[in-house]
């Protein structure tokens, strides 16, 4: 982690100045790395080094005074660049998202200042076995009296990359806490395990805990009041959709690539090279037009959800409602115009585009892998319950 100059004033168009080189690598070396598993640790800490969290905290704390825009529009250009990346920073981003929204959350000073120092951070309360969201880890005093967590995460995405890994846990009590040590504490170890189709290099394997120290400032008790806007899960769903919408754009970009440098007209096209097909344009034309539709559905889900924090107390629970039906709809959008671009791209080649060295499917199968964290059906069937009968989305933090 580099340490920022004292004079640095950081703002959005710094911060996107900084990254577009890193962006530009990491699309131009993600199609290989996905297939030799090769994660870009270097250019993931050129993007933390950039401060790229701190894009929506404002200058008073010590970040670039932008909005929820902007962070979602960073994370759709991330995602385009490699999408496993994008998501990987998720939980960094959310982290970064608590200090704006939750004025007076919870250590949030330690936090801000965890984020200006470039830590990034991982986290994830999945375990695998038993009821879905059961929780088998355990927080106890151990045998000195200092506390020591023990068990087993999944879905710990992020954790090849970061600095602190967060997670839910029992105590001796039986209440629900939550913690936060540093990864490379003594008893951390994270496991290389995660296999699916897609989003192969988002880090989101096994982390085991080993009666792992944990300092009486890196735990508390699960708050049990209900927050002002009960839809707590937004952002993060809203984060999906921007992955999403990077991958349509990265299967455009694409799409344009292998028509100018590798695609040949069929046997019967009345062009001479495939950019000038008429069907290859329409093609590319209509990929295009998922591309922008998503990311434009993703951006207004943005600007909704981020008027949330500043409502009254009295407004703030309709209008965290409207928000978290807006982003059901971007996501929903989103994932369809992913897959349905990422399907598209076939067409613009003939029997080469199939080649595995070209490994265009790639894009459909990221797209199919972050689609299956929420069915997108209830995203729709919760919208319509929505308009229908104003029936409130769950507050479960999938919505």
């Amino acid at each position: 982690m580099s340490a920022l100059p004292t004079d640095t004033v950081l703002t959005p168009a710094s911060i996107r100045a900084a990254v577009a080189p890193v962006l530009a690598e990491l699309s131009a070396t993600s199609r290989e790395r996905e297939g030799t598993r090769d994660y870009p640790h270097a250019l993931v800490r050129r993007l933390a080094d950039a401060r790229v969290t701190l894009i929506a905290v404002s200058r008073e704390d010590g970040g670039a005074g932008g909005d929820l825009r902007d962070l979602v529009d960073l994370v759709v250009d991330i995602a385009r660049a490699d999408s496993s990346v994008a998501q990987s920073l998720r939980s960094s981003f959310l982290t970064a998202w608590t200090v704006v929204s939750d004025p007076a959350g919870p250590q949030r000073e330690r936090t801000l200042q965890r984020l200006r120092s470039g830590h990034l951070f991982a986290g994830t309360a999945n375990e695998r076995g038993g009821a879905a969201g059961g929780v088998a880890t355990t927080l106890r005093p151990g045998p000195d009296g200092v506390r020591v967590v023990d068990g087993e995460k999944y879905y710990s995405t992020g954790s090849q990359y970061a600095t602190w890994f967060g997670g839910t846990a029992l105590d001796e009590h039986g209440r629900l806490v939550r913690f936060s040590v540093p990864v490379d504490r003594p008893g951390v170890e994270v496991v290389d395990d995660f296999d699916a189709v897609g989003q192969r290099l988002t880090a989101s394997g096994t982390t085991r805990l080993h009666a792992v120290p944990v300092a009486d400032d890196e735990w508390s008790v699960a708050a049990d009041t209900a927050p002002r806007n009960p839809w707590q899960g937004s952002l993060a769903q809203l984060y999906l959709a921007a992955i999403e919408a990077g991958i349509a754009a990265a299967a455009l970009d694409d799409a344009v690539r292998f028509s100018r440098e590798i695609a040949r007209p069929i046997k019967h096209s009345t062009a001479d090279a495939a950019v000038d097909d008429p069907y290859v344009r329409e093609v590319v034309g209509e990929i295009a037009a998922r591309a922008n539709a998503a990311r434009a559905v993703v951006l207004l889900a943005a600007e909704v959800l981020g008027a949330v924090p500043a409502a009254d107390d009295e407004e703030v629970r309709e209008r965290g409602a409207e928000a978290s039906i807006t982003v059901a709809q971007a996501q929903y959008v989103a994932i369809e115009s992913a897959l349905r671009a990422a399907e598209l791209l076939f067409d613009v080649g003939g029997g080469s585009a199939t080649d595995r060295e070209h490994a265009l499917d790639r894009h459909w199968r990221n797209a199919r892998t972050v689609a299956n964290h929420n069915p997108r059906a209830w995203k729709a069937a919760v919208t319509g319950g929505w308009l229908l009968v104003g029936e409130e989305p769950p507050t479960t933090g999938l919505f």
